[in-house]
């Protein structure tokens, strides 16, 4: 008969994005294979990275265990690399990143954890015992007193990690960091209220990733991958129509304040891609949702859905330069001198703007560890200096990210990247309404 894990699925689910998509299967379960360290050793020996879940009453704790758990053989005083944690109602993670460096002492019925800062945790199993010193009770919000009894004590195999704890700990931060993110975009209004929804405008070549990026925010915000605007190739644009994306909060929550718009892309060749005479039209707000782009001929006031009088809250009020960062080193004399005239009318619209880079494969590699700031070696990149040079845009609005394209699962570390990239475009938009005159 299969042995069912008290583990929710929806803590579970909270898990596997803690670790990046781990998988997790059941080793042990007290209840069931019996409250000894004896019988834990056992079946959880030589089993690779575990997981340990001990349900409280309220809130369950549990420890990331790098590697092997030894077996007796090996002695009981091997160091290793751990993480504890807790799962709080609604399989929300609270992580502290510390390493635990030592399994310090187990005996016959105990087991004793202990950090380089000094904190430390033990579990009694056959007494249904986790007491845990009171400054981790603190740190990991935890209710419960400092010496509990538990409900249950489970230990799961953990696959599909690396066996890093310098990558451990940026999972585990990213995501911490990505709910915290989510949190301030969910909450964001735009400045004084002046509109209801903020207008960010995609720019750039065939295939730089316009619709992905939009495709990779809806993503975030929904918590699975989906691909609502269609996608064509690198040198195909499948984007033929102006498109004004929304956002719900969750498949169906409230729409979010902010409308990303999808544009044709640009092409070096005249008569191909988006018609440069359209883009201050775009800028103004005289451009219909669905409209349909026509390269040779751009919109006028005479289309029958121009709209004529446009305001505020039917402007661009961020403009995002999309661009390939494996393709900004390359780019033709035409594209650049195309790139450089639609800035010259943004500049002259007065709209905030930014840089995006897309299709960054590294993306562990851009955010420092505390996942605040690029690093300086991604700012000081040679594709970095060529856009802050040739459109004057600040290395604090020069973006990265990488958007999801064939893969199933979320990765926190990427969300991360993009939720940041979303909320510097509102950032610069905000900074564009409190610039306006009073009489906009």
């Amino acid at each position: 008969m299969a042995v069912t894990p008290r583990l929710t699925w929806l803590e579970e689910k909270s898990l596997r994005n803690l670790l990046g998509n781990a998988s997790l299967s059941l080793l042990y379960k007290g209840s069931v294979h019996g409250y000894s360290i004896g019988d834990m050793f056992q079946r959880c020996s030589r089993q690779g990275t575990t997981m340990t879940m001990i349900y409280l009453q309220e809130e369950t704790f549990g420890v990331l265990m790098l590697g092997h758990i030894p077996t007796i053989a090996d002695g009981f005083e091997k160091p290793h690399i751990s993480f504890c944690f807790s799962l709080q109602r609604k399989g929300t993670v609270i992580q502290i990143p510390t390493s635990f460096l030592n399994l310090l002492k187990v005996t016959s019925d105990c087991l004793e954890f202990s950090s380089s800062d000094g904190l430390i945790f033990s579990v009694y199993p056959e007494k249904n015992l986790l007491s845990l010193h009171h400054l981790l009770v603190k740190q990991l919000g935890l209710q419960s007193y400092s010496s509990s009894q538990f409900l249950e004590y489970e230990v799961f195999r953990v696959e599909g990690i690396k066996d890093d704890p310098d990558c451990i700990k940026m999972m585990m931060t990213a995501t911490q960091h990505r709910r915290k993110l989510l949190a301030d975009l969910r909450d964001y209004k735009p400045h004084a209220d002046l509109v209801s929804n903020i207008r960010i405008l995609l720019l750039g070549p065939v295939g730089s990733g316009k619709s992905s990026f939009f495709n990779s925010v809806k993503s975030v915000f929904h918590d699975h991958i989906t691909h609502q605007a269609p996608v064509g190739s690198d040198n195909i644009s499948i984007t033929e129509q102006y498109r004004m994306y929304s956002v719900r909060n969750g498949k169906y929550g409230q729409y979010l304040p902010f409308t990303l718009c999808d544009s044709m892309g640009l092409d070096e060749t005249d008569d191909v891609g988006l018609c440069l005479d359209d883009i201050p039209y775009i800028l103004k707000g005289c451009v219909p949702d669905r409209y349909q782009f026509n390269p040779c001929n751009p919109i006028t006031p005479k289309h029958p859905n121009f709209i004529t009088s446009p305001s505020l809250k039917d402007r661009i009020h961020c403009v995002a330069y999309v661009l390939d960062i494996n393709s900004v080193n390359n780019l033709s004399s035409k594209m650049a001198a195309k790139l450089k005239q639609i800035h010259e009318e943004v500049l002259n619209c007065g709209v905030a703007h930014v840089a995006l880079f897309t299709k960054v494969n590294n993306c562990d590699e851009v955010l420092q560890n505390n996942l605040l700031n690029m690093t300086r070696k991604m700012t000081s990149q040679s594709q970095v200096m060529f856009i802050n040079k040739m459109l004057g845009i600040p290395l604090s609005n020069i973006l990265m990210v990488g958007n999801y394209a064939s893969e199933q699962e979320l990765n926190p570390v990427k969300d991360v990247l993009i939720l940041s990239a979303l909320r510097q475009m509102l950032r610069a938009a905000d900074d564009f309404l409190e610039d306006l005159p009073d009489d906009s």
